[in-house]
């Protein structure tokens, strides 16, 4: 076990003996927040009976479907914004103000379009992440030095799919793995939110049902989930991609 492995379980040891002391010493009611023997009792009760595994492989799946889709446009519309002053002036000026607006308030005009289905959550979560992705694209590849790019040109990149791939990208990587990280926190936030109001069955779902049933050690299931889904996926995903690739682009050197 590393050293920061070994701290970080004894930091998480410390707040579960910390939470079920305060949970008996202040005297808080199971309805109001749950004590730590509840939440794992919950955990366990819902694993078994299939009702938090179901709700997490529902949830999956449209997050990825919508962050596929957030991704692809988001690159599209970023590489056209650095590409072309009409267009950042016009059309990425336009996204910039979209990214102000949260995306769970387009969901009664996703209701409408589509109805109460999948197809609403998986439109609001892809909202949530196009934006932010569509940024990301076109400040990595503004900062781009002109001079990388006449470099290429003059080797025989010319301006097509070559440049794009090996000038572009790999320029723009740093901003490019920052956006898919944010974009992915955002794709949580907005499927989450569309599930609870838009009653598709998954962890938004289950947070209503335990809200509406009084179920505070549900609700806590639900919120650790999400958290540890997270994590999870950053640290074994985006950071494990972030650092192969830097290492291929030849932005940071292999250390054992």
């Amino acid at each position: 076990m590393t050293p920061t492995v070994l701290r970080r379980t004894i930091f998480l040891i410390g707040i579960l003996v910390v939470w079920e002391a305060a949970y008996r010493i202040i005297g808080w009611e199971s309805w109001k927040f749950p004590s730590l023997f509840q939440t794992v009792e919950s955990f366990y009760t819902g694993f078994a009976h299939g009702q938090l595994l179901e709700a997490i492989l529902n949830s999956l799946r449209r997050l990825l479907i919508a962050f596929a889709i957030s991704i692809s446009i988001g690159l599209l519309l970023g590489l056209m914004f650095s590409r072309s002053k009409v267009i950042d002036d016009t059309l990425g000026f336009v996204v910039i103000a979209l990214q102000t607006v949260p995306s769970i308030a387009w969901l009664p005009f996703a209701i409408i379009w589509f109805g109460f289905n999948d197809k609403s959550v998986i439109f609001i979560t892809a909202l949530g992440a196009t934006w932010t992705m569509a940024i990301a694209t076109r400040t990595g590849i503004k900062n781009i030095s002109p001079i990388y790019i006449r470099a290429a040109q003059t080797l025989g990149t010319g301006t097509g799919w070559r440049m794009f791939t090996q000038v572009l990208v790999p320029g723009a990587f740093p901003h490019l793995m920052t956006g898919i990280r944010v974009a992915w926190a955002f794709a949580w936030r907005a499927l989450v939110a569309g599930e609870l109001i838009a009653n598709g069955a998954g962890l938004g779902q289950l947070l209503q049902d335990g809200r509406g049933l009084g179920d505070t050690a549900l609700m806590l299931n639900v919120v650790i989930i999400i958290a540890v889904l997270g994590t999870i996926s950053d640290h074994f995903c985006f950071k494990k991609l972030e650092d192969k690739l830097l290492i291929r682009y030849g932005l940071e050197t292999h250390t054992k």
